[in-house]
């Protein structure tokens, strides 16, 4: 079996539903995971940001102005007055409830609850859809299945179980049809996957059924080999290893989400890019496979800050690392990269939420330095240390753009540079035109 997610641009309208209709029916038996049609999600956003600010009459005025979009979806969808009937039947439903929040407390509990409304009427649209096309589909409830634990970290035990289960109780479909990023968490709770999450939702059905194949569906034909929001030119790749696509999705690929690689990748299940305005390109396929001795794209992670702790004790005395890490722990704020000198070191991190706590617990060990408006460039691909000729490559393509910081030797597959936000664009062309 195979699972098909498909984001928020490729369910965006009722004929891009239609479209997506299409591409799943091919005869065979596959789990197909949503996220919420496209600007849902920031909607609901807005309307939990009126209702934390006890402010109903903002928030009704957005309820009703995406209640009405809907009802003009389901106008547009559906073909006969029973399916638009029960299509209204279930935008009132989910509107409705959405609408009692603003007579009581709010929470970031019911936050998380608003949050959710957007999958669930998404593919309830899409499964009735199907249902008036004579399709024998059904929906599978991800909040039967898909659970978090007390560290926010999926619960694949409960997952594979409970899903299993699920399908059990519902055997002889030929589509299923399931919610991306909404899940529970360890106490019960209505929760969700981050931002993203709906191409987690996917990795982790796959690993929990050992399916064929995850095809992520986007807007674009694959992962590019530079971003092509700036660069010209750029080309789909059409294949990466397991671990390119980890770092390029991480260092800022947008077309995937980092998480969605780990589980595909311990069961060593194939993960396919694809394009619902393309459905017959290449795409890129991710895999066990690596391809050896070559440079297989760049990407760039907006952003960060660069943080520079100089010590004139560091020479020689253990332990500065262990204190200078543990403050960043407990902070709960991840480092991206990190080189080291005889007597200091400089990090860099994508997240400012608690910048001025860690400057002054590192003022405790030395003199410290704070840039921000940085951007990381990641140069992936087979870049093992017998390689020759790649660092000379991409310094070279580098020479005029000023470089902060440089990162190498922690993987096999990447190469981290820092550099000012105001030359990102240039370092990126300049990559293209000296690597590919």
């Amino acid at each position: 079996m195979k699972i098909l997610k498909f984001g928020g641009t490729s369910v965006g309208s009722a004929s891009r539903i239609k479209d997506v209709a299409k591409l799943i029916l091919d005869g065979e038996n596959k789990i197909v995971v949503l996220s919420a049609m496209s600007g849902t999600t920031n909607s609901l956003v807005e309307i939990a940001n009126y209702l934390y600010k006890k402010n109903h009459d903002g928030a009704n005025e957005v309820i009703n102005k995406l209640e009405q979009k809907y009802i003009q979806h389901i106008e547009e969808l559906y073909s006969t007055q029973e399916y638009k009937t029960k299509g209204l039947e279930v935008i009132s439903e989910h509107f409705n409830y959405i609408k009692s929040f603003t007579k009581d407390i709010f929470t970031i509990f019911e936050e998380k609850t608003i949050l959710a409304q957007g999958e669930l009427i998404s593919t309830s649209m899409m499964n009735l859809y199907l249902q008036e096309q004579g399709i024998n589909s059904c929906l599978l409830p991800a909040l039967e299945f898909m659970r978090i634990d007390k560290n926010n970290e999926p619960d694949t035990a409960y997952i594979k179980e409970n899903l299993q289960k699920t399908l059990e109780a519902n055997q002889g479909y030929d589509i299923y049809i399931t919610q991306g990023y909404i899940c529970r968490n360890a106490f019960g709770e209505i929760d969700n996957l981050q931002r993203g999450g709906s191409d987690y939702t996917a990795s982790l059905i796959g690993a929990a059924i050992l399916a064929d194949e995850i095809q992520i569906w986007t807007d674009i034909d694959g992962m590019h080999n530079n971003d092509p929001r700036f660069v010209e030119g750029t080309t789909p790749v059409s294949d990466l290893s397991f671990d390119e696509a980890a770092e390029l999705a991480y260092f800022g690929a947008k077309i995937l989400h980092p998480t969605c690689v780990l589980p595909a990748k311990v069961n060593n299940i194939p993960v396919r890019l694809l394009n619902t305005m393309d459905p017959k390109a290449h795409g890129t396929l991710i895999s066990s496979r690596q391809c050896e001795k070559r440079i297989a794209a760049i990407a760039a992670k907006d952003n960060i800050t660069a943080i520079k702790i100089k010590s004139g004790r560091m020479l020689l005395a253990y332990g500065f690392l262990r204190k200078v890490f543990e403050i960043f722990e407990s902070y709960k704020t991840p480092i991206d990269m990190i080189t080291t000198s005889e007597v200091g070191v400089s990090v860099t991190i994508d997240n400012n939420r608690h910048i001025d706590d860690i400057v002054d617990d590192l003022k405790k060990y030395g003199t410290v330095e704070v840039d921000k408006d940085q951007v990381i460039i990641c140069v992936v691909g087979d870049l093992i240390a017998s390689s020759k000729g790649y660092a000379t490559k991409i310094f070279s393509s580098l020479k005029e753009v000023p470089i902060r910081m440089i990162s190498y030797g922690g993987s096999s597959h990447n190469i981290s540079i820092l550099i000012n936000a105001d030359d990102k664009v240039a370092a990126l062309r300049a990559l293209s035109a000296g690597l590919f």
